[in-house]
């Protein structure tokens, strides 16, 4: 068989939507990369190359049995196969989602693999032009996410443990010194002494903005006497 052939053959057209949906599923993919995030290039272009076959699979058993009649035992959905496609998506989702202790992530990364499945299967009906439409529309939404969050100020809660030995543990000074800094809120506070060392644990709650100098404020810490040790982490969210 030579090239022209080949060319000619019957399902070269779909030979051509795998490409495309691989094309689209890799600047998905790219943008995830990009940012440092596991479900990255390959795992985003072989999705959409699984998605795009499992729906022309799906539309070529129809034409495969087309010639049945309404008495025929075989009843088809061409839709079948993809709509579980879409489904098994939920396990790669669940698979990229991180749940940390303050924060949930992966979120993203799980949105982008559902919508490069659902890009796989319109190129596998030849519903190509929104899928590149969709491609674009989804960059702008990706890349204008971290614009966005450099202009708005988001709250973020943490949790601040401070240990002071007990003749210097005065929870009056410390509550002053955190709610001077602006949008800075204290929550809760959990207390615990060591009778034996006489050494207070302070465990505070905070909730401030995103944009909040950390390290100025640990510098402001660092002057409160009897000060032993000071830690600084993400907090639950509520």
């Amino acid at each position: 068989m030579t090239l022209a052939d080949l060319w000619q053959h019957p399902q070269m057209e779909s030979v051509v939507r795998l490409v495309i949906a691989a094309v689209l599923g890799g600047i998905v993919g790219w943008e995830r990369e990009s940012h440092g995030q596991a479900a990255g290039l390959r795992t985003n272009m072989i999705v959409a190359l699984g998605a795009c076959l499992m729906m022309q699979l799906s539309l070529h058993m129809e034409e495969l049995f087309r010639a049945l009649t309404s008495d025929a035992a075989v009843r088809l959905d061409p839709g079948r196969i993809a709509s579980y496609a879409i489904a098994s998506m939920g396990f790669l989702g669940a698979g990229a989602i991180i749940k940390g202790k303050g924060s949930v992530r992966g979120l993203t990364t799980a949105a982008g693999l559902w919508l490069v499945a659902g890009l796989g299967l319109s190129v596998g009906a030849g519903f190509i032009l929104p899928a590149v439409a969709t491609t674009a529309l989804s960059l702008v939404v990706l890349f204008s996410i971290y614009a966005i969050n450099r202009v708005v100020d988001q709250d973020i809660y943490t949790s601040l443990t401070l240990v002071l030995t007990c003749e210097h543990a005065r929870l009056r000074d410390i509550r002053t010194l955190l709610e001077a800094v602006p949008s800075m809120k204290l929550l809760t506070v959990n207390y615990h002494q060591n009778l034996e060392t006489s050494v207070v644990r302070y465990r505070l709650r905070l909730r401030c903005n995103a944009s909040v100098s950390r390290g100025k404020v640990v510098r402001e810490l660092l002057q409160l006497p009897g000060l032993l040790q000071i830690s600084w982490e993400e907090g639950e969210v509520p």
